[in-house]
């Protein structure tokens, strides 16, 4: 990879509070339509810090949303960062056979290039839930490459890749001219600790979390951060019938994820993820 690509890469994954699969027990597929947007405040203000940073960062941005919010991804575009797919209707990849995975995550692209006029690379899987199949139908669809791969076992929803080592790298070429680009983890004690984002961000104390990432980028070649919307929404509606550890994996310092968030991107410098993926003979991923 060419030193000039950053090495720490920013992900935006675009869906709204309802759509989070830690609430589905309280909120049914069905009601989505009457539910209240708030995904346009909250992209405002991540434009607006990144803007304020001089920072590019990679949209993964859901069907659902860019079909009743077009203006809202002309509008990340126009700002000069990536879009990207996160499928259309937010459902686990191994929840889906690959007929049903195929139009899901076709439409999206379709409609997500439609919108901004330029061939969408990447796709990140909703909860991280990447399957060895579905990378063969990305391929097929025209996709560069998926970042999906989260290499620990501290979470119930997250996929597996076959073969893919959790050590190393987090650029790895798949298939010729297709690459997975990995979630971050934190090696403790042998195990590999979640250190990308999402609630981990907003469980740990913001210096911790800055010490992890500083030596993620001492002694892996890429860190890889992503954050939601809805996390920038301490004042979202509350769901009461759910377990309460989906409870706290929501709402923790929901308060804090914006000013966090505004003293990350000061601190290091980001860049989408398409600039860590090869695009030349000339530049490789580790194998």
């Amino acid at each position: 990879m060419s030193n000039s690509h950053p090495a720490a890469l920013l992900s935006i994954d675009v869906e709204d509070w309802f759509q989070v699969d830690n609430l589905k027990e309280g909120i049914p597929r069905e009601s989505w339509g009457g539910r209240e947007l708030r995904v346009e405040g909250n992209i405002s203000l991540i434009l607006d810090v990144l803007e304020q940073h001089s920072t590019k960062a990679t949209f993964f941005i859901l069907g659902w949303i860019a079909e009743r919010l077009p203006e809202l991804v002309k509008q990340i575009h126009a700002h000069g960062h990536e879009i990207a797919s996160h499928g259309y209707r937010h459902e686990l990849v191994y929840s889906m056979d690959p007929a049903k995975f195929r139009n899901d995550v076709g439409a999206s692209k379709e409609l997500l290039e439609n919108l901004i006029g330029e061939q969408v690379l990447g796709y990140r899987a909703p909860n991280f839930s990447i399957t060895d199949w579905a990378i063969d139908v990305l391929a097929e669809l025209g996709f560069t490459y998926d970042s999906s791969l989260f290499p620990t076992m501290v979470h119930d929803r997250y996929g597996k890749l076959s073969g893919v080592q959790s050590e190393g790298a987090r650029c790895i070429e798949l298939k010729q001219g297709f690459y997975e680009i990995q979630l971050s983890c934190l090696p403790v004690f042998g195990q590999n600790v979640p250190w990308s984002g999402g609630a981990y961000f907003r469980l740990l104390p913001y210096g911790v979390f800055r010490r992890g990432v500083r030596k993620i980028l001492q002694t892996q070649k890429i860190y890889c951060f992503y954050v939601h919307p809805w996390e920038f929404d301490p004042g979202q509606p509350r769901v009461s019938n759910i377990s309460l550890a989906y409870k706290f994996r929501h709402y923790n310092n929901l308060s804090k994820t914006y000013e966090r968030f505004v003293r990350l991107v000061d601190e290091f410098q980001f860049g989408p993820i398409r600039k860590a993926v090869p695009s030349g003979s000339s530049e490789t991923c580790e194998m």
